[in-house]
């Protein structure tokens, strides 16, 4: 399996088209789409192309946000904002809330972020500064990853597979790893179930969250940082090609032992 780190993608802005810019990306790069392939890209420029930004300045925060703003000692506009992409708070300290996101998964600030967000620009464009603005997430992520894989396909008549890769952390290890929150044209999750091992036994529990896997090897690249490059053509992954969907990763409240 090899990886490439598509150099030259610009700061994406509202309105701006994310397939457009891989296109001209793989072109300058020299690269030329293979079927199988899987476009891996960060959640960040998918949310700014689609216009994902909330200035803090218009939020009014409600009564419960000021009261968890308090003891999490954050921006009670922020903690608004958190609230809203959400479906319920499950863990509170200081600088952190853990939520369930309204998509389903568990994760830190409800995906809300402010890093890496384009500061004003001389000229006047209005995009916010980084600090009054902040970013969601997509707010479809796995229609994201179709739309884009649309465009991939029409650009070059390639079949290819599409992750779309935010950061998250984990309950019970320390660290970020890249985690699929949409994906398109791939199963993201694999089962397993009636493979034979070494010995011949037959697996029994086993399932392969695919898009999550192949998320974290090209986060490897994208970095958190000041890398600047948000897209990585993954290339060789092995899978058999089915429909799937982020969606699919999120475990179902009868299965969640820890809510």
């Amino acid at each position: 399996m090899t990886l490439f780190a598509l150099p030259g993608i610009p700061l994406v802005k509202p309105g701006d088209d994310p397939g457009g810019l891989i296109v001209e990306a793989l072109e300058t790069a020299g690269l030329m789409l293979e079927s199988r392939d899987v476009v891996a890209v960060t959640s960040k420029i998918v949310s700014k192309a689609e216009g994902r930004l909330v200035r803090l300045a218009d939020v009014y925060p409600s009564a419960r946000a000021r009261r968890i703003a308090a003891r999490c000692r954050k921006d009670p506009r922020l903690v608004q904002v958190i609230l809203d992409e959400s479906q319920k708070v499950s863990r509170l300290r200081p600088g952190l809330i853990i939520v369930k996101h309204r998509l389903g998964f568990v994760c830190a600030n409800a995906g809300v972020d402010r890093s890496n967000v384009q500061p004003p620009q001389p000229d006047g464009d209005p995009v916010v500064a980084c600090g009054e603005s902040v970013l969601l997430l997509p707010a479809n992520p796995d229609r994201s990853a179709a739309k884009l894989r649309q465009q991939l396909g029409a650009a070059t008549g390639v079949d290819v597979a599409v992750v779309i890769v935010d950061s998250h952390g984990r309950a019970h290890r320390m660290g970020t790893v890249g985690v699929a929150v949409g994906a398109a044209g791939l199963p993201a999750l694999e089962d397993w179930r009636g493979r034979q091992d070494l010995f011949g036994r037959p697996l029994e529990h086993t399932a392969v969250g695919l898009a999550d896997q192949i998320a974290s090897a090209a986060s490897l690249l994208m970095g958190q940082a000041a890398e600047g490059t948000p897209v990585v053509l993954v290339r060789g992954v092995p899978f058999s090609p089915r429909e799937g969907t982020a969606a699919d990763l999120v475990r179902p409240p009868e299965l969640d032992l820890y809510s």
